[in-house]
């Protein structure tokens, strides 16, 4: 049996400043929503196409010397690189902060929890 290679870490950027992440997690929803109506069967017949959306979840470290304010941004492209060679980067075009949260850990060591919407994904 072969030995496969798979991706490994990411490299985060908005707007041409790269961002250090411990954790990163995508929800897309499909904007599909289904169509009910009174018919004999009692179930539901079909769907409608609605509109697609993606949530974003960064967990970042948080630099000492950090000058962005976190909650006013919005407009930005996330670019996800990954590491290894032959991966595809993910763009995420028009985010917006919903919210910031901060926490620290027993290993003093502070982090930003950073929830994103984004309206439009690409494969670059």
């Amino acid at each position: 049996m072969a030995l496969k290679e798979y991706l490994g870490a990411v490299v985060l950027e908005i707007d041409g400043r790269e961002y250090e992440v411990i954790e990163f997690d995508e929800q897309h929803d499909a904007g599909r929503k289904v169509v009910k109506t009174m018919n004999r069967t009692g179930r539901a017949l079909g769907y409608h196409q609605g509109v697609k959306t993606w949530e974003l979840t960064v967990t970042t470290a948080v630099p000492k010397d950090d000058a962005l304010d976190w909650s006013s941004v919005e407009g930005a492209k996330l670019t996800i690189y990954p590491v290894t060679d032959g991966g595809k980067r993910e763009s995420y075009q028009d985010c917006a902060v919903i919210s910031v949260g901060g926490k620290y850990t027993v290993d003093n060591e502070a982090r930003l929890d950073i929830k994103l919407l984004a309206l439009n994904k690409v494969e670059e």
